[in-house]
């Protein structure tokens, strides 16, 4: 079963509950979906290999240590992953950003794919998958799967606020793929909102109803 890692940071938290609530306008809720999607980035790259190099100082020289030279694919669902690609590239400049464009049917929650762009090495890189609400989960099962289909292997998912209902079908149909959220929230209203939540992402990023 994958892992579910809650990023309780109090950094984190703080922006978090100002995400939440409904006064935060658009810009200032751009910046801060940024900036905590930086911060997350941080516990993200945990376990990304380093190598030593040796590096000359002012002084003298010395043995470090860098990125072993790991590629890394940053894929956000579309629109709403948008938010929180910024902020990972300001620590991972280098990554590759990729689009996967989905819809949720209103009647059947299901996702409908209707856009997908990839880099041509996707297979060969980490795939950090964006996307700020995980809710049904059905959104984030279909990018995930994409990507297999596609031969990744190394794929993590990293949300800002998550459902359990979500968590559970992510869990399911991809035991091998770990989640990186700020919080878990209670559970989905009958439209499947993630409550308490903070209403529609993508609608409070972009200022659209």
């Amino acid at each position: 079963m994958s892992k579910v890692y809650v990023l309780d940071h109090p950094l984190i938290q703080h922006k978090i509950t100002l995400i939440r609530a409904e006064d935060t306008g658009s810009k200032d809720f751009r910046e801060l979906v940024e900036e905590v999607a930086m911060l997350m980035a941080y516990e993200v790259t945990r376990d990304f290999p380093l190598e030593e190099v040796e590096v000359k100082t002012p002084l003298t020289t010395c043995k470090s240590k860098m990125l072993a030279g790991r590629k890394v694919g940053i894929i956000p669902i579309l629109r709403a992953g948008l938010g929180m690609v910024n902020g990972m590239l300001k620590l991972i400049p280098a990554a590759k950003v990729g689009h996967v464009g989905l819809y949720r049917d209103p009647e059947t929650l299901q996702p409908v794919e209707y856009y997908c762009k990839l880099p041509t090495d996707v297979a060969e890189r980490d795939i950090i998958i964006v996307d700020p609400m995980l809710a049904t989960g059905g959104s984030a099962s279909a990018g995930i799967q994409f990507m297999k289909q596609r031969g990744v292997k190394n794929i993590k998912l990293m949300c800002l606020i998550a459902a359990p209902e979500g968590i559970k079908r992510v869990q399911e149909e991809h035991p091998d793929v770990d989640i990186f959220t700020a919080a878990v929230d209670e559970c989905l209203n009958d439209h499947g909102y993630i409550v308490p939540g903070l209403g529609d992402a993508g609608d409070r990023l972009f200022g659209t109803k």
